[in-house]
């Protein structure tokens, strides 16, 4: 049975929320300032205000404190959601178990939304910072286009940011809370990433893993309709996977805040008229 389950799981689709390491910021900006972690995130943030007017640190500097993922088999359905290391959300772990669920599962297809500019080198980096090997993820001794980490391995990593915008020739504004919308679904309906760092220094990490539950559901419709696009997919069943996924939350919605703010915000896509 256990192996049957992880046969089941050909996709992970997954978000993550990151955090920065006040005390490396300190080292490595503002060095001989003694400054305290939360002083040297602040004042690394003004700066960042004031020179480029958004207050997002580098993703060097970051810690993931939220990975929600969305295990799905090879049919596009949804199985089980599931955020890393609660109620403790500790980085370390985060990213360990991060790395081992993808291994123990088989190393299924990743899918993310913009994951290779941010999600994969904030979990890169993660195993670097705590000694973590993952030597599948490299595969240096393959061929290029076949490396996990290559660009245009879809079959590794499918990111939607990078299928949208055929590779950055355009840029996607909007981004995945655009693409959300235009499918009915909440997107940013309440939290952004922009306060992620507030949230967790007032304790509330709880909230961000919901808001990151929120981002990863997003992920999963816009990934189905992508899947109608290339025609692994039609339409009919694409919303029909739409509404087991929403009856899914229904079950699962009195015991999540997270599932109960999504659905509160439900829309269903609007077929064009005839």
């Amino acid at each position: 049975m256990a192996d049957e389950k992880r046969t089941a799981v050909s996709y992970l689709v997954f978000d993550i929320e990151a955090i920065a390491d006040g005390e490396l910021v300190s080292r490595i900006r503002f060095p001989g300032e003694n400054l305290s972690a939360e002083a040297a995130i602040a004042k690394y943030r003004a700066e960042l205000m004031e020179t480029t007017g958004k207050d997002v640190l580098p993703v060097t500097y970051m810690l993931p404190v939220s990975v929600a993922i969305a295990k799905i088999d090879p049919e596009f359905r949804l199985l089980d959601l599931v955020v890393l290391d609660a109620p403790e959300y500790r980085p370390h772990r985060i990213a360990q178990l991060f790395w081992q669920g993808w291994q123990h599962y088989g190393y299924p297809t990743l899918v993310s939304f913009n994951g290779r500019s941010y999600d994969m080198p904030v979990l890169e980096l993660a195993a670097l910072r705590y000694g973590f090997s993952i030597p599948a993820w490299f595969s240096l001794e393959l061929r290029s286009f076949e490396q996990p980490r290559n660009r245009y391995n879809s079959s590794s990593h499918f990111d939607l940011c990078d299928f949208f915008s055929n590779f950055g020739a355009t840029r996607l504004s909007g981004g995945l809370n655009l693409l959300a919308n235009v499918l009915g679904k909440p997107g940013k309906s309440g939290i952004d990433g922009s306060m992620v760092q507030d949230f967790h220094h007032q304790g509330r990490d709880e909230e961000i893993n919901d808001y990151c539950r929120c981002d990863v559901l997003d992920t999963y419709f816009v990934f189905l309709r992508s899947q109608v696009l290339q025609g692994k997919l039609t339409l009919q069943r694409e919303q029909q996977l739409v509404g087991e996924t929403k009856t899914w939350l229904e079950n699962q919605a009195d015991n999540s805040p997270a599932y109960q703010h999504y659905l509160s915000h439900w829309g269903d896509w609007q077929p064009p008229p005839a």
